[in-house]
């Protein structure tokens, strides 16, 4: 497994990256409980396996039921999805944070750069108020690296953040604010500023506080008040040590250890050619001691590295696929 470990993130190739998934899939068919039973049931034959078009993907439901581990460990963290109940909680058992420090630090440098280089602000109120976010955890970890003296977390003090981001403004300094979709919106109706040179990441996070906007609504808003072309994104969750990022028009891109497929919504074990729309699959080699083959409830569409989240479904369990939810 440590051979396997050390090539997570020194992918270049899509060859690479194919050769890769299919040893941590037969690690994972050997040495995960869950994902062996699930694809035992769908007789699947791992010798048979020679392409990742050819694994089972988990659904992610599972996590709400099941302990999803690869080997017996105890975890170092368990990360929480939002939820109003632990009953509908998400769990993600993680055996090493530092797979997961890796993963969003290497993320962050191939899209954006040293993180030496920015000031992190945290406008994350709904994430700050549980426990167990890992996007808490990982903007906490930047806050830290960034080594900015005015980086940090913002619950109801706009007038501060206000103030701290004209100041980067007029010092060209490197900005990223992470914002949950809400708390944006009260920032962005509240104030006029004008962020143009800034990097706004918007990470979801509407549901239950506010009338449901759409990407685009709210990004309309975010851009006229903020005066800026684009508003970045990420696509991550709590199953997952990778996320994709997006740098307008919900456009995302993934890292070279994340790819994502697009399965028929009436047919989970075939995948859609180009610019066809149906269920989001994500492989992600990071979470090598939980499952790489998830299959979320998000509905998309893909044209080549590049992908779009275009909703959820409606009725989310797969048909067959529910047997071990209880």
């Amino acid at each position: 497994m440590l051979g396997i470990q050390n090539q997570i993130f020194n992918i270049k190739t899509a060859k690479e990256f194919n050769a890769l998934a299919l040893q941590v899939f037969k690690y994972q068919f050997l040495n995960n409980s869950v994902y062996n039973k699930f694809c035992l049931h769908l007789n699947i034959d791992p010798t048979q396996v020679d392409s990742i078009y050819k694994i089972p993907f988990l659904p992610i439901e599972f996590f709400k039921s099941q302990e999803i581990k690869t080997g017996d460990f105890d975890s170092e963290e368990i990360f929480l999805s939002s939820g109003t109940t632990g009953d509908n909680q998400s769990k993600h058992f993680v055996k090493d944070l530092t797979l997961y420090e890796a993963s969003y630090l290497k993320a962050f440098k191939q899209f954006y750069g040293s993180i030496d280089d920015y000031c992190v602000l945290g406008l994350l109120p709904s994430y700050l108020e549980r426990k167990g976010s890992s996007l808490i955890y990982m903007v906490d970890d930047l806050i830290k690296k960034s080594k900015n003296s005015n980086s940090g977390f913002f619950l109801d003090n706009h007038h501060l953040l206000i103030d701290i981001l004209e100041k980067n403004i007029k010092n060209n300094q490197k900005t990223m604010l992470f914002g949950v979709s809400f708390a944006l919106l009260d920032l962005a109706e509240s104030y006029q500023i004008d962020l143009k040179d800034l990097i706004i990441m918007e990470t979801g996070g509407m549901k239950g506080r506010r009338k449901e906007l759409t990407r685009k609504e709210l990004h309309s808003v975010y851009k006229k008040s903020f005066n800026v072309d684009a508003i970045h994104s990420e696509y991550g969750m709590t199953e997952l040590l990778s996320q994709a990022y997006s740098k307008g028009n919900g456009v995302f891109e993934s890292p070279n250890w994340m790819r994502i497929l697009i399965r028929d919504v009436n047919d989970p074990f075939n995948f859609l050619e180009q610019n066809k729309t149906g269920g989001i699959n994500v492989i992600d080699l990071a979470n090598i001691n939980s499952c790489s083959f998830i299959a979320t409830q998000d509905l998309g569409r893909k044209n080549d590295k590049l992908f779009e989240v275009l909703g959820r479904f409606d009725n989310s369990d797969l048909r067959g696929c529910n047997l071990l939810i209880s």
